[in-house]
C-alpha cells in the first residue's frame, strides 16, 4: 500500500508541476471551479460593478445596495467508481481495475493538496461503498485503503442505478469524477442531472481487447459479470469490425453527451501513459476534452 501511494504522489506532483510551469502560476486544478458563494450586502460606492446591484432591496427606497461574493472555502470532490466485472479484462501485468485504483489514488491525493474535501462511491448494480467528504490527509488515506482493499460483492453492472444514488446523496454542488468502462447501458436523462448540478468530469477506462482481439479462430470468452461462457469467431472479419464499431460508437456518445452539458471527457487505455491526458484534464479551463 505504502509503495503505491508513494508513485501515485509522484505522478500527482509531476502533474502540479507541469500545470503551474504552464500557467506561470500556483496550481489551480478543477479542484477549484468558479465556486463562488454569496456573502452580504452593503452600500453601493462609487467604481462597484453595476452587475451586482441588489434591485429588490434598492427598490425599497433606503439607498442603492450591492451583493458581495466570497470564494466558497471548502470543494467537494466525490469520485464515482465503477467496479463491476468488466473492469476485471486487461492483459499483462494491469487489468482496468487497477487503472481505476490509480486514478483514484491521483484524484485523491491532488484534491486532499488543494485543501478539497473528498469522497467515494464504488458501485456494481448496488452500492459497494460510499465515503462520505472530508479533508485532510488522514481521511485520504483511509479512504484509498478502503477502496484499495475493497472485496465487492456483486460483479454486476447497472450504471443507471449508479447515477440515481449519487444524484440522491450528493446533495452540495461538487466537482464529480465518474471513473467507468460504460459497458453496459446508461440513460442520457440520468447523467444530464449529474452535469448540471455539479462539476462533471466523465473518464472512460478501456483496454485495446475490446477494440482489437488477436486471430485465434473460433475461441471461448467468459462473461465476468454472468460468468458465462460464449463462443466467438475471433477471426471473422465481421465481428471484428462490429466489435471496434460498437465500442467506438459508445466512447462517441460518451463524448457527446459531455460536450453537450459543457463536462470534461477523456478516454483513457490500459498500458498507455495517461500522464498528458491527465494534465490536460486537470489543466483549469472552460471545458476540456481529450481524445486518442
Amino acid at each position: 500500500m505504502k509503495e503505491i501511494i508513494a508513485k501515485l504522489k509522484k505522478i500527482e506532483i509531476r502533474i502540479r508541476k507541469t500545470i503551474e510551469s504552464r500557467t506561470h502560476g500556483k496550481f489551480n486544478s478543477i479542484f477549484k471551479g468558479s465556486g463562488i458563494e454569496f456573502s452580504d450586502i452593503r452600500d453601493y460606492q462609487y467604481g462597484d460593478d453595476v452587475r451586482n446591484i441588489d434591485w429588490k432591496v434598492t427598490a425599497k427606497g433606503h439607498g442603492t445596495y450591492i451583493r458581495t461574493y466570497q470564494e466558497e472555502k471548502e470543494q467537494d470532490v466525490i469520485i464515482i467508481a465503477d467496479i463491476s466485472g468488466s473492469n476485471d479484462l486487461g492483459v499483462g501485468d494491469k487489468i482496468k481495475y487497477d487503472i481505476l485504483k490509480e486514478l483514484s489514488g491521483i484524484i485523491t491525493l491532488s484534491a486532499v493538496e488543494q485543501r478539497s474535501n473528498i469522497g467515494i462511491i464504488a458501485f456494481t448494480d448496488q452500492k459497494e461503498l460510499f465515503i462520505k467528504p472530508d479533508r485532510g490527509i488522514k481521511h485520504g488515506y483511509y479512504l484509498l485503503h478502503r477502496f484499495f482493499h475493497l472485496v465487492r460483492q456483486s460483479s454486476l453492472t447497472d450504471i443507471d442505478a449508479m447515477f440515481r444514488y449519487a444524484l440522491s446523496v450528493v446533495q452540495r454542488k461538487s466537482v464529480v469524477i465518474i471513473l467507468s468502462d460504460f459497458k453496459g447501458k446508461w440513460s442520457e436523462n440520468l447523467l444530464s442531472p449529474l452535469a448540471q448540478k455539479h462539476d462533471l468530469v466523465v473518464i472512460q477506462v478501456s483496454d485495446p481487447t475490446e477494440i482489437v482481439i488477436p486471430k485465434m479462430g473460433i475461441i471461448p470468452l467468459l462473461d465476468k459479470e454472468s460468468n458465462k461462457t460464449i463462443w466467438i469467431n475471433s477471426s471473422s472479419k465481421k465481428y471484428r469490425e462490429h466489435l471496434e464499431e460498437k465500442f467506438m460508437a459508445n466512447s462517441k456518445h460518451i463524448e457527446s453527451v459531455c460536450k453537450k452539458y459543457r463536462s470534461r471527457y477523456v478516454l483513457i487505455k490500459n498500458g498507455e501513459d495517461y500522464f498528458s491526458k491527465l494534465v490536460e484534464l486537470f489543466t483549469p479551463r472552460e471545458t476540456s476534452y481529450a481524445r486518442l
